[in-house]
């Protein structure tokens, strides 16, 4: 927005993302072409910082909860690896005791084989939780509405399509 259209006259630039008005500010003012295509161009420039906001805050979230499906993940592979050993044999050892020593330690194996499958399914249902960012793929799709039919529009190749194409 324009200065005269009470946009970002306070010259205060690169904070937090503006709105964009629905409306003009002053309906019965005549702006020249100059300003309506610096106004068009800084609307476009808040619209596309606004939409990468959008897609940052709801990718961080994704992330967070895949990181904590994977800390499941990684809790499985650590029990499975220091305590196959030692606690392996202390068992075994111990059950030894009431069974044959064979017995004892193919029980040992298995109930570390269950406490794995049992980590493993933990962060994989917290990972299957995982979804796209629908509120920033919506918001792309109204956008397109928006945009004239010549920008970023599918029937044109992109500008990097043309130079990888040649």
């Amino acid at each position: 927005m324009s200065v005269t259209q009470g946009g970002n006259g306070d010259g205060v630039r690169g904070g937090a993302v503006t709105s964009i008005p629905l409306s003009e500010i002053d309906p019965h003012a005549s702006a020249s072409f100059g300003s309506l295509v610096r106004d068009a161009s800084e609307q476009v420039s808040t619209l596309v910082r606004a939409e990468v906001a959008l897609a940052k805050a709801e990718v961080t979230g994704e992330i967070k909860k895949g990181l904590q499906g994977s800390v499941f993940f990684i809790g499985a592979l650590t029990v499975l690896l220091f305590s196959s050993f030692f606690f392996f044999f202390a068992v075994a050892e111990t059950l030894d005791i009431w069974l044959t020593r064979w017995a004892a330690f193919w029980i040992v194996f298995a109930f570390m084989i269950l406490v794995t499958a049992l980590l493993a399914f933990l962060g994989y249902r917290k990972v299957k939780k995982l979804r796209a960012p629908e509120k920033t793929i919506d918001s792309l799709k109204q956008t397109r509405t928006v945009l004239p039919s010549g920008f970023g529009s599918h029937d044109e190749p992109s500008a990097l399509e043309k130079t990888t194409h040649r």
